[in-house]
């Protein structure tokens, strides 16, 4: 597995629409958002799912989780001290079948004591990744809308993998929307 460079993500980007829309330099307007040396750094929507313990419901992986969370769409959002929300990309990604992905927050929010949970993007998975973003200050936590949340590293493997996410007809795949857990698998 290699590391890929800005010149491979921007020919993948606008040759095979792995990153749409693509911003094929940094943008550095608020927080930090588009193609690095080795990544991409991705922006989030306006609009959360922000968590609701008023609810107390269990969190149950296996079971529907909405009625754990309250809608919510502006420029910014404030996480509730010691919760988290859940926002989409901007972005639509389309990862190719032999690459996986590793998902970073920027440093900017972890130096406020907010942090993103990514999974990996599998090959051959797409649409617009759901990321869970994390308070862990006892103070609210603002997170910005249209701006930088986190870095993209892709790896390319030396061989395209035998069974990959589309094969598997993922049950995240192609998702449109903030996407919650869905139980069994």
């Amino acid at each position: 597995m290699a590391v890929k460079s800005d010149s491979w993500i921007k020919r993948m980007a606008q040759d095979k629409g792995m990153i749409e829309p693509f911003e094929e330099k940094q943008v550095r307007e608020g927080i930090s958002y588009g193609l690095s040396s080795y990544g991409y750094h991705f922006r989030i929507g306006p609009t959360f799912k922000i968590f609701d313990p008023r609810q107390k419901k269990v969190m149950d992986p296996k079971a529907d989780p909405s009625g754990n969370f309250r809608d919510y769409e502006g420029e910014f959002c404030d996480i509730p001290p010691g919760s988290y929300v859940l926002a989409q990309t901007i972005e639509y990604f389309r990862i190719p079948r032999d690459v996986v992905t590793i998902c970073f927050g920027k440093s900017t929010y972890a130096r406020c004591g907010v942090d993103i949970h990514v999974t990996p993007f599998e090959p051959e998975w797409e649409g617009h990744a759901t990321i869970a973003i994390s308070n862990r200050t006892p103070l609210p936590a603002r997170i910005y809308a249209g701006e930088g949340m986190g870095q993209i590293l892709f790896l390319q493997s030396d061989q395209a993998c035998a069974l990959s996410y589309a094969d598997k007809k993922g049950k995240y795949q192609a998702q449109k929307n903030i996407t919650l857990a869905k139980g069994n698998g």
